[in-house]
């Protein structure tokens, strides 16, 4: 990929911001990091000594002022911002890349890709975890046929955070979008979407555990996949005892994985993608057996494949540049935001979903 490079504003500079999306843009051939938006004085601050380059402004109007200077906008601010952000953005001519969930809901989200499509513009949502490395290694092991025809898959993305951390994302206020069900229960649905095609029914839970929390911090999503394969999903920030990040079961075999892709905890420690990146210890590899017990070493290990979160913005780069495929599309969050809807209204009823 030769050529000037595409110019992308970034607005957020809080954890998204900061950890994720603007280390791998800085990354990303095809891609420079232009401008970062936030009114934190220590944000600023901090992006600055990042990126001795970029120019900070305050507010996102200071941003779209400048539009015509800009290719790309990408959105990694509060949730209830990214539709009204989104929006605006497509309007004045800009691709836009935004982290997930997209929307509050699926109506917004399938509103927003109909503004893209009428305006010809990219709009891709960041689902890095596609791209984490046991999530990859389970693609090629189900690819491959080493498991058979998969009956039922579990994935757990589990913490032990029993004090309340405060901010947005605990808000109980319907007009935040936070909680467990559409932060990281976006990340599992859309896995298990990815792999197992769509969903005609949805059963949740969804509970709070800890004193003075306000939304749901631990959530159970069971699927049912219209192929007859059922997903058993577990989003929690209350779970004394980790349990394994998947467990897949096959007519063949199972497969099970314990412990998180490896990249956020590198980029949290300021470290940025080059050799050796994403790739995981062999003693952490998951296993894959059929009645054995993993927990007493029973089946063979599997090599896990290497994360790759840059590979996001090096599709999104040649999405704009060569016309290749939006890496993760607004129809496809749609889609998710559809389970996720139907998970409140079921965990609130208290009856199975429909889709």
């Amino acid at each position: 990929m030769t050529g000037t490079p595409l110019r992308v504003g970034l607005v957020g500079y809080g954890l998204a911001g900061s950890v994720f999306h603007a280390p791998l843009i800085a990354a990303t051939e095809g891609l420079a990091l232009d401008t970062v938006v936030t009114s934190n004085p220590e944000r600023q601050r901090q992006a600055r000594d990042g990126f001795p380059d970029v120019r900070v402004a305050a507010t996102p109007d200071e941003l779209f002022a400048r539009a015509g200077e800009l290719d790309l906008i990408v959105i990694a601010s509060p949730n209830k911002t990214h539709v009204p952000l989104a929006t605006t953005a497509l309007k004045a001519g800009l691709p836009v890349v935004v982290d997930k969930p997209l929307s509050g809901t699926a109506a917004e989200a399938r509103e927003l890709a109909d503004l893209a499509e009428e305006r010809g513009l990219l709009l891709s949502v960041f689902q890095n975890r596609r791209w984490d490395n046991d999530f990859l290694t389970l693609r090629k092991l189900i690819d491959e046929g080493g498991l058979g025809d998969v009956h039922r898959f579990e994935s757990r993305f589990e913490r032990w955070r029993p004090q309340l951390k405060g901010g947005w994302r605990e808000s109980g206020d319907p007009t935040e979008i936070g909680g467990l069900l559409y932060d990281l229960g976006s990340h599992v649905v859309d896995q298990a979407l990815v792999l197992f095609g769509p969903v005609t029914a949805v059963y949740a839970e969804a509970d709070i555990r800890r004193d003075g929390a306000r939304t749901d911090d631990d959530t159970f999503i069971a699927l049912t996949h219209a192929n007859g394969v059922r997903s058993h999903l577990y989003v929690s920030a209350t779970t004394a005892q980790l349990g394994p990040r998947f467990r897949v079961l096959g007519s063949k075999a199972g497969y099970v994985k314990h412990g998180l892709d490896p990249q956020e905890a590198a980029l949290r420690d300021g470290l940025r993608p080059g050799a050796g990146w994403g790739v995981e210890p062999e003693e952490l590899w998951g296993r894959v057996g059929a009645g054995e017990s993993p927990v007493t070493g029973g089946g063979s290990p599997v090599p896990t494949l290497p994360g790759d979160y840059p590979a996001y913005y090096a599709a999104v780069a040649k999405a704009l540049l060569a016309g290749a495929p939006n890496p993760v599309t607004a129809r496809e969050a749609a889609a998710a935001l559809d389970v996720l809807e139907a998970a409140r209204r079921s965990a609130l009823e208290k009856v199975t979903v429909t889709l």
